[in-house]
């Protein structure tokens, strides 16, 4: 069944966009007569985030979930291997370890922000523990230093889910570029999109060939066709990761407003934060946290709320003004899927966020007077309560 779309008067909570450049070239990589991928466009997005972001390997993938699931594939997992995550995070998080066999053990957030609490990783790791997953949640870091030292002590790999990431850095290196490998996301609701789309950075050499190979269906085809062996074959196991020239072309004309984009949402963030900022200081609710140590990406706006009802509340009351606004992330832990799996550990921090969090509109396209009739909805919802 396809969903309703919104009335035209409603401010939708995600608006997919154009930049300029898209159209022109898809229409471009159609005339080149290379449309299956890996043609000139591909590589053109592919050297970009190698060359910006400094990933020692950048692949193009179908999606933020499949960049996940080979950085699963490189590493080898076995049955009852373990990989400890985050629970409040998205399903594909999980889902890419959890297809190979893999134990998940998941990690509480903090108590001020939904990233993992990575001060509490070390108590997780065991002598079946193979991986280490960071979610930088909202485009902002996780404290990526006392993952790193349990990942070297221990011999464990760090792979960052950075699908909301792009752009967003961790003491001034950016996000992707930290771990051994890691996931970014162009779905239609990130900062940069492509429809659906992601990409696996490798900063590790010691997957770059595997990753390739994995990344071309088993086949040893993106060397063939470098002249580095006489013919192509079915050397590993893998699947069809690659996205068309579509997407890729799509995604190049994105890449190159990068700049105006973030400055535009950057700008959107900060007006959210600094009218919403007299009720945070009446306790109405928290206003997004982001440490010293990151640069946030201007992702995601949300607010914590007091409570699970007045989360609802607000939602309901900002429909009734015409705008869409959301709740984000069941935790995982508990979810219908995995909590007869889970060791029953109690993450209370990540139900509390899963609880207490409304996503608010902020998108590319979003006007100055939509984001002004979005504030004063909210202003309008706690004027009463908090005045009490």
């Amino acid at each position: 069944m396809i969903p309703s779309p919104l009335p035209p008067d409603f401010i939708p909570f995600n608006k997919p966009y154009l930049v300029g450049p898209e159209l022109k070239y898809i229409a471009e990589a159609v005339a080149l007569g290379k449309l299956s991928g890996n043609g000139i466009f591909t590589q053109r997005c592919q050297q970009f985030f190698e060359q910006v972001y400094g990933f020692r390997k950048a692949l193009l993938t179908t999606s933020g979930t499949a960049a996940l699931e080979m950085a699963a594939l490189l590493l080898d997992l076995q049955p009852g291997d373990e990989v400890i995550l985050p629970s409040f995070t998205f399903t594909s998080t999980a889902n890419a370890f959890v297809l190979r066999g893999a134990r998940i053990v998941f990690a509480d957030s903090l108590p001020y922000h939904p990233n993992l609490d990575c001060s509490k990783v070390a108590k997780l790791i065991t002598p079946r523990t193979r991986a280490i997953v960071p979610v930088h949640y909202a485009g902002v870091a996780c404290d990526m230093a006392p993952l790193l030292h349990l990942a070297q002590k221990h011999n464990l790999c760090l792979v960052e889910d950075a699908a909301q990431a792009i752009e967003s850095t961790y003491q001034g290196q950016a996000l992707g570029s930290i771990g051994q490998l890691a996931a970014f996301s162009f779905h239609e609701t990130k900062n940069i999109i492509a429809g659906e789309g992601g990409l696996l950075a490798i900063n590790n050499p010691a997957f770059a060939e595997r990753a390739e190979i994995l990344w071309e269906k088993g086949t040893n085809r993106a060397a063939f066709f470098r002249g580095e062996v006489a013919r192509y074959q079915w050397v590993d196991i893998g699947s069809s990761y690659l996205p068309s020239e579509l997407i890729a072309a799509y995604l190049w004309g994105q890449l190159g407003a990068l700049e105006s984009i973030q400055q535009r949402r950057y700008q959107q963030w900060q007006r959210y934060y600094e009218a919403l900022q007299p009720l945070a200081r009446q306790g109405c609710f928290t206003l997004p946290f982001v440490p010293d140590y990151a640069r946030h990406n201007a992702h995601i706006f949300y607010l914590l709320c007091t409570s699970l009802e007045e989360r609802d509340a607000l939602i309901r009351h900002l429909g009734q003004h015409r705008i869409l606004a959301v709740s984000h992330y069941q935790p995982l832990h508990a979810s219908p899927f995995y909590r007869a799996r889970h060791d029953g550990r109690p993450l209370p921090h990540a139900t509390a966020h899963a609880e207490r969090l409304v996503r608010l509109p902020l998108y590319y396209e979003l006007s100055l007077p939509e984001q002004q009739q979005v504030i004063a909805a909210v202003q309008s919802f706690y004027l009463g309560p908090c005045a009490r």
